[in-house]
């Protein structure tokens, strides 16, 4: 990225006042990809995706901040399995970036606070799921060290695959 591209932002977990730009924020990044989804379930994936409140009690909420406004975000979950993974694993979910935020590193940051996390608390494996049409995302991921988990794929409908990748971080 240029110098002339690359912006300030700040990673941080999302406050109170936050949430409903945060929602806002994740219902952005995602709308892109109602296409490849049954209406059906792309209503009940988009209610998920905005209801970040419904998922405090279990996860961090972290964010991008940019310009004082929240740019991108990210639920980091240190307890994987109340998300279907392994016990013991950490998982990351619904990684957003605002389209006006896209191509500053935004997302990749955001990942790299997730996994920062894991090896601050000792976790040795961080999961997540993508989907074949968010190409970009597993291009980021693959980048980053993620490898294909197909024993942790699923199917929620005929049309969406959901692919599983991990990533084994090493100890301290």
């Amino acid at each position: 990225m240029t110098d002339a591209k690359r912006e300030t932002f700040k990673i941080r977990d999302a406050r109170a006042e936050e949430l409903d730009a945060v929602a806002a924020v994740m219902a952005a990044a995602y709308e892109q990809y109602e296409p490849a989804f049954p209406s059906e379930g792309w209503r009940a994936y988009a209610n998920d995706i905005a209801n970040v409140r419904s998922r405090l009690k279990e996860a961090e909420l972290i964010v991008a901040v940019r310009g004082g406004q929240v740019a991108g975000a990210v639920t980091f979950y240190p307890d994987g399995s109340v998300q279907g993974w392994p016990r013991a694993w950490a998982s990351i979910r619904l990684l957003a970036v605002h389209p006006d935020s896209r191509g500053l590193g935004v997302g990749r940051a955001l990942t790299q606070e997730c996994i920062r996390r894991c090896r601050e608390r000792r976790i040795a494996t961080v999961g997540l799921h993508t989907t074949e049409a968010m190409s970009v995302a597993r291009r980021m991921y693959e980048r980053m060290g993620f490898k294909r988990a197909p024993e942790f794929d699923f199917q929620p409908s005929r049309e969406v695959a959901v692919m599983a990748y991990r990533q084994e971080l090493a100890a301290g």
